[in-house]
């Protein structure tokens, strides 16, 4: 059994009852796992399964393949603010297409994952803005070592992924 703080980033119906969830975690990096009868009406995942959602979680590791078994969640923090309204969401889910850019599954990145869970709480606490888009951006190139201090985060990271999330340039459209 592994254990790790993670922060929800994706949720995909499997079955009937099950979802495909995947996490960032401190300890592992990103893992998928099924949360076995998660969309039953007395679901010990009941409450507990939502984007940005900060928890502790156990999972068992699969044999074969990256799809393991979640055990376990305890919350820790809701992020609720980031549910106010649409440009937060929006931004929200922007960092974290970035974070799936930039990592393999199952690869620790501790300090990634904390760049992810102050972006987090930022946008639980403030309005999204284009100075959070523009720094979580720096961060992350600085963090991986492809910053670009000439053309700057976004034309480094496009040069190492081949593209950025297509909804940049909709969010810096609508941000102040």
């Amino acid at each position: 059994m592994e254990q790790g703080c993670a922060i929800l980033v994706r949720k995909t119906r499997l079955t009937e009852s099950s979802l495909i969830v995947t996490w960032m975690t401190q300890e592992h990096g990103l893992v998928r796992t099924v949360a076995k009868g998660a969309r039953a009406p007395k679901s010990r995942f009941a409450g507990q399964l939502d984007l940005f959602f900060q928890c502790q979680i156990s999972f068992q590791r699969a044999r074969r393949g990256d799809l393991h078994t979640l055990l376990d969640v305890h919350l820790h923090a809701l992020h609720e603010g980031l549910r106010k309204d649409y440009p937060r969401l929006a931004l929200g889910s922007y960092f974290i297409q970035l974070m799936e850019l930039a990592l393999e599954p199952d690869a620790p990145a501790p300090e990634l994952y904390d760049l992810l869970l102050r972006a987090i709480g930022h946008l639980d606490a403030h309005p999204a803005s284009r100075r959070a888009l523009l720094h979580f951006e720096k961060e992350l190139a600085r963090l991986l070592g492809v910053n670009d201090p000439e053309h700057g985060a976004a034309t480094a990271l496009s040069r190492v992924y081949h593209r950025l999330p297509k909804d940049r340039a909709d969010l810096l459209d609508r941000m102040n």
